[in-house]
């Protein structure tokens, strides 16, 4: 009996594919339910191990539709302590209450939602952020260990990039090409630690088209947005996405 067998495993499935779909076409940050969502029917490192190889074929879509616009600058500041956020999720994953770090993720993004609201309310013109690269470098760690504990890497980068006021194709380009990299760096981690047998493996393969129609469909929806009610809606997603994720960590 295969994973997907079970209707209701299967539905939920769909729903976490087509929001890592939503994240990888340009919704920065959904992705991080996805996880959770698969969770509900699946351990929570075979939802993980599962939905891994989805975002790696996402990436190549998701880069390959915002090749021309990233920040490189952003990116080799960033990358660096993902790497380091990444092994140490990997060395800490069996000490790490999931649960745990899921609420206080959600606790933290919530409140920056909400803050980028206040503070941006009524088309208020903010100035851009300024803050020095190793502060990026700190946030890419952040985002690096909560990326390979659950794919929730989102809101660390949301935290430090958004405020920066990038153009939002730009926004979108240069998260695609991050998490596309650190996702091939958690690759041999995943392999270390056995989370590929057979039926996870052929699960992702029948969902891939999934993944593949849904990242499709929201670039080219990402693409004809107001960019002046992008970051807006970032972090509007930002405090749906911190509520629901401090809820599921504080009553799982």
């Amino acid at each position: 009996m295969t994973i997907l067998a079970d209707p209701v495993t299967l539905a939920v499935l769909l729903v976490a594919v087509v929001l890592l779909g939503m994240a990888k076409g340009g919704l920065a940050g959904v992705g991080a339910l996805a996880t959770p969502v698969a969770a509900l029917v699946l351990p929570p490192a075979t939802a993980a191990a599962l939905l891994l190889p989805i975002l790696i074929v996402q990436d190549v879509i998701s880069v390959w539709a915002f090749r021309k616009t990233w920040d490189g600058w952003i990116i080799g500041w960033m990358l660096p302590g993902a790497a380091v956020g990444v092994f140490a999720g990997y060395v800490y994953a069996d000490r790490v209450n999931e649960a745990q770090l899921m609420a206080a993720l959600g606790a933290i993004t919530l409140a920056f939602g909400v803050y980028r609201l206040w503070v941006e309310r009524g088309g208020r013109i903010v100035a851009a952020s300024q803050s020095p690269g190793w502060v990026g470098s700190l946030f890419g760690g952040a985002m690096g260990f909560a990326s390979q504990i659950a794919h929730a890497g989102g809101p660390p980068f949301q935290m430090w990039v958004a405020p920066r006021k990038l153009p939002h194709l730009t926004f979108v380009g240069t998260n695609a090409l991050l998490f596309a990299i650190v996702n091939w760096i958690k690759v041999p981690a995943y392999v270390g630690l056995g989370a590929f047998p057979r039926e996870v493996v052929v699960a992702t393969l029948l969902l891939m088209p999934l993944a593949i129609v849904s990242t499709l469909l929201t670039v080219r929806w990402i693409r004809r947005i107001n960019p002046e009610r992008f970051y807006i809606l970032i972090y509007v997603l930002m405090v749906l996405l911190g509520a629901k994720l401090f809820w599921d960590g504080m009553t799982a």
